[in-house]
């Protein structure tokens, strides 16, 4: 009878630990997918405050349809040590996300006169995370009135 049951402990045990072994890997792979989904939220978040940051900035500067197009339209070209507002806060941009492009500004003058129309800008914050295949976008539209 001993030598039918001998080494079914040995299987039980080995097959405990295969299962333990497999919850251990879960667990660890949760724990990776955690940590890029805070690292994109994080980059979400910067990405968030620069927009509002360039929007802010145009809200208290030149807030006429030529005012903005020349402080902070992305099509001009920027010098090293350029003081352009644009400029300034692409430079920010470029350092604060990993693999950022530059970001792209568009404004759309309202129209002048005595009934002025508010002019829109729309910023679109681009970037690509370590390790990553896709690049990230984030985009707002604003009134500036």
């Amino acid at each position: 009878m001993r030598k039918q049951e001998s080494g079914v402990m040995l299987l039980e045990a080995l097959i405990a630990i295969l299962i333990f072994s497999l919850g251990v890997l879960g667990l660890v792979g949760l724990q990776a997918s955690t940590v890029n989904a805070s690292r994109d939220a994080k980059y979400r978040t910067d990405a968030s405050l620069l927009a509002n940051e360039l929007i802010g900035q145009a809200r208290v500067g030149d807030r006429s349809g030529t005012g903005l197009q020349t402080n902070f339209k992305s099509a001009q070209t920027c010098a090293a040590n350029s003081t352009v507002p644009y400029c300034v806060w692409a430079k920010r941009v470029v350092d604060t996300l990993p693999g950022a492009l530059l970001p792209v500004v568009v404004v759309t003058p309202g129209t002048a006169g005595p009934p002025q129309t508010s002019s829109l800008m729309d910023i679109t914050v681009r970037w690509q995370a370590p390790n990553d295949v896709s690049e990230h976008r984030y985009v707002v539209v604003v009134q500036v009135i």
